[in-house]
This record gives C-alpha cells, structure tokens and sequence, in this order.
C-alpha cells in the first residue's frame, strides 16, 4: 500500500483505491469508481485523484444528457455551467426569462417536455467535444421517461465510461 502525508494534518496516510461521491461536480448522484484516494486515519480527511478532469467532466455532460430520465434542476445547473453560461445568457438562448430558469435549476417549477429536450440539444451542440454525439442524443429523446426517480451516475475516470445504476442510500 502506498503512503503519503495527508494534505490538512500532515500525519502519514495510506493511498488506496475505491469509490468516491463526485459531490463537487454539482449533482448528487455521481459515484466515481476506482480512483485514487489519499485516507488519513488520524483526521478522517480524503484527497482524491481525479484523473482527466477535462475529459471526465465532457463525460458527465454526455452522460446527463443521455439519462433516460427528465432533467432535474441541478442537472440544467450543471449542463450551464458546463457550457460556461449565466443563468441569463442560457435563458436567453432558451427564448425564456431568467426566472423561469432560476426556478427550474431549483427545482421550484417543472421543467416541461420540449424545453427539457431543447436544453440537452443546445447543451451537446454547444459542449465542447460534444457535437459529434447530436444524433445519438436526439434520437433517444422517445426513451426519456417521466419517472422523478433518479438513477446513480457510476463513472470510470480512467477509461472515461458510465452506467447507470441505482444510488446508494448515503447518496439519495
């Protein structure tokens, strides 16, 4: 086992690999698995190594706009600030007031049908690596269910590959 000095209290930590809550992307449900974890014994904290960040954060958006299931506030949040974009000018690409989208990545109004397809196609249009996959996300909009149960999000860093599965109940 690897060893290394822990980044908040300096004490000897042990480097090991295994499942980490992505909690820092912004959604509640990505898990990411077999990466690097620096664990000190002595104050509890974690440092994870986060391999590809670029690429790995191009992958969730892929994968947020593949979910076969409604988009929810924080996802519109996150496909946002993935394309670099104020509330503003991402409401006024949407053709709807800054508000209406407030509300939606809030979760205090439903976002309807067409305007959760518009949001993921503007999102793989706009999304830098994105484009080429128009398409295959467009043609699994008949797919999209009404369900307001979330899968889990399990991604692989390295191989920069997802699936989804159901959350752990320390997750949901």
């Amino acid at each position: 086992m690897k060893k290394a000095a822990c980044t908040a209290c300096g004490a000897p930590a042990s480097v090991v690999r295994g499942s980490y809550p992505f909690t820092e992307c912004g959604l509640r449900n990505v898990v990411l698995q077999g990466v690097e974890i620096t664990r000190c014994s002595r104050c509890g904290n974690d440092d994870v190594v986060i391999p590809h960040l670029n690429d790995l954060m191009r992958t969730l958006a892929f994968a947020v706009v593949s979910q076969p299931y409604r988009l929810q506030g924080e996802d519109v949040r996150f496909l946002r600030k993935y394309l670099n974009m104020t509330q503003a000018q991402l409401a006024d690409l949407l053709d709807i007031h800054k508000t209406n989208l407030s509300k939606w990545e809030n979760n205090e109004d439903k976002i309807g049908e067409q305007s959760d397809r518009l949001i993921r196609a503007v999102a793989v249009a706009l999304g830098e690596g994105l484009e080429g996959k128009m398409e295959q996300v467009i043609r699994s909009f008949p797919q999209i269910q009404k369900s307001k149960k979330r899968p889990g999000l399990e991604m692989d860093p390295k191989n920069l590959s997802f699936t989804f599965a159901p959350i752990p109940a320390r997750l949901s």
